[in-house]
């Protein structure tokens, strides 16, 4: 791809980065830019530097947030003692947006895959354990997609837990095997947090 500009040329190079954003679809991304008033590039720059800058992540369940402690960690209408596990915070958007649970978060920033070099020590798992120690929880949801990684991130938990003896469950599997939880449908995934079962209930069978 021949460029007659090689600041255009380095947008390109940069935007192309994105995920699914092959040179072509960076091109008319860039293109479109320039013919944008100069103000609207600008607050779209300033967005992002503030977006790289001023997000950090929620000291105590790990999801992403402008503050040391997140809104929902923050609010004390929330039940403290339920807490749902999730892999990022897409997961926790998707369960808020279906208004049907009131407990917090703890986001483990990931799933065990070994294929991808990713084991328990690149999770906050142990944050996890620590939380339970610490804190009267009274319940551990598990609900990470309905995959094998999310199966054996989801058992590799329950073992560490059980011996502390707080209850946990899982989702119901009204979500379809494979697929990720951000792409379920509010209804649905708004039922599965409602009817969760006893994890150990869904290890006999599987």
């Amino acid at each position: 791809m021949d460029f007659s500009s090689k600041l255009l040329e380095n947008a390109v190079q940069e935007i192309s980065q994105l995920p699914g954003i092959g040179k072509r679809t960076a091109l008319r991304l860039a293109l479109h830019l320039l013919k944008q008033p100069t103000e609207q590039t600008l607050s779209l720059s300033q967005a992002l530097i503030e977006l790289r800058e001023g997000v950090v992540f929620c000291s105590k369940c790990h999801n992403l947030s402008d503050t040391l402690l997140c809104e929902i960690c923050a609010s004390p209408k929330r039940d403290h003692r339920l807490v749902c596990v999730v892999e990022d915070i897409r997961d926790v958007m998707a369960i808020e947006n279906t208004g049907q649970f009131n407990g917090v978060y703890h986001v483990l920033g990931g799933i065990i895959s070994p294929m991808d070099g990713i084991g328990p020590q690149d999770l906050t798992i142990q944050s996890l354990l620590d939380k339970v120690k610490q804190e009267e929880i009274s319940e551990i949801i598990f609900a990470l997609s309905a995959t094998m990684e999310a199966d054996t991130t989801n058992f590799y938990i329950f073992k560490l837990l059980s011996p502390l003896g707080v209850q946990t469950s899982t989702i119901a599997r009204g979500i379809p095997i494979g697929d990720d939880l951000e792409f379920t449908d509010e209804v649905t995934l708004g039922r599965s947090i409602l009817a969760r079962i006893p994890f150990e209930s869904s290890i006999s069978k599987s």
